[in-house]
């Protein structure tokens, strides 16, 4: 294995016209229309900036942002970039053990990357790393499971968070003193919400979908497959207690939050980390909403929240709009380089290391 690890590409050993096939993406994830996207956030996030700056009622707020301290903007730069990383050494153990270093850096800061633009809280990343992965002689149900784990080992340790924080603030341990809605109601939720998926597992994966089975019927079976087989294949991987999967899960998390205490710090508010934690929960919430990059859905989810734990208006709304912009253009710019290099390794004839585990 060791001595594959060195072989720069991932793309399948089999297969006719390998470099024909490499440059076929699929429509979601084109360069062209992630360009688009990428442009529309651009617009949605300089519509966001031109408010704070010329909207009247805003002067607090631009004049925090004029005051801001670059010192901890670049502090916050740093713990973004770190994030970024964070997602690779997740991604690596999840999907394919014995890819290189780094092709699951191509992968990886390429998925972030789209992940930025497109919503749904990472899923569009995910669709890129498929289609990799299908060119790489995955199965597309191996693909699918690992999918699911992914996405519900990343989001796990947020509403772990949230459970203990919530809890320890509530009993007074943690932080400032905040009403039962804002601490115990969010951490009974997270703790159903744990409990809830853990069920998921035990569900039966049910039957393959057979030939004559319309669209919808087969939709159903390979999603409740997937969902029950990526569930249970979650704990398989927390109980190998892989040091770098553990490092990434918790490290994604962690440095995107300080990312955000950061900006907060460069605007002139320093809140809780039980503050941070809870809002960031509760606000990312907003990127459900199937806007281009999130804009205006994440954004409104944390000023709102962090107004709603006590912070100035003014400084909720300065530091989440620098926080958004450095996670819009952080993982932007780290993706663009290691997309290009993918396309690259990508359309090399020569031997690639398949995927099929």
């Amino acid at each position: 294995m060791e001595a594959m690890s060195n072989r720069p590409t991932l793309v399948a050993e089999t297969g006719p016209s390998r470099s024909e096939e490499s440059s076929d993406l699929p429509e979601g994830v084109d360069p062209r229309r992630l360009a688009r996207r990428a442009l529309e956030v651009i617009a949605l996030l300089g519509v966001l900036v031109l408010v704070a700056v010329l909207a009247p009622g805003l002067g607090e707020v631009r004049d925090r942002l004029k005051d801001a301290s670059p010192g901890w903007l670049a502090v916050a730069v740093g713990f973004e970039v770190l994030s970024a990383l964070s997602y690779v050494l997740m991604f690596r153990p999840v999907f394919c053990s014995i890819m290189p270093w780094r092709s699951a850096a191509e992968v990886g800061l390429s998925e972030v990357a789209t992940g930025s633009i497109i919503p749904a809280s990472g899923a569009g990343g995910i669709a890129l790393g498929a289609w990799v992965l299908s060119r790489a002689g995955m199965a597309k149900e191996t693909i699918a499971r690992r999918s699911v784990a992914f996405l519900l080992l990343k989001s796990s340790v947020n509403f772990v968070a949230v459970a203990v924080a919530g809890l320890l603030v509530f009993a007074g341990v943690l932080g400032p003193s905040q009403s039962a809605w804002l601490t115990l109601f969010p951490a009974v939720l997270s703790i159903a919400a744990i409990a809830g998926v853990a069920q998921i597992a035990r569900i039966p994966a049910g039957p393959a979908p057979r030939d004559d089975d319309g669209k919808l019927r087969r939709l159903w079976a390979h999603s409740r497959a997937a969902l029950v087989t990526g569930v249970a294949e979650a704990g398989v991987l927390l109980k190998r207690h892989d040091p770098l999967l553990l490092i990434g899960i918790v490290g994604y998390w962690a440095w995107d939050n300080l990312a955000l205490w950061a900006t907060f710090h460069a605007v002139g508010w320093s809140p809780g980390a039980s503050v941070i934690l809870l809002a960031y929960l509760i606000g990312q919430l907003g990127g459900l909403l199937p806007i281009p990059g999130g804009i205006g859905g994440i954004d409104g989810g944390l000023i709102g929240t962090f107004v709603v734990f006590g912070a100035p208006a003014s400084a909720a709304t300065a530091a989440v709009l620098a926080y958004r912009i450095i996670l819009f253009w952080i993982p932007l710019i780290l993706g663009v380089f290691a997309f290009a290099a993918l396309r690259r390794d990508m359309a090399k004839p020569a031997g690639f290391i398949p995927c099929a585990e």
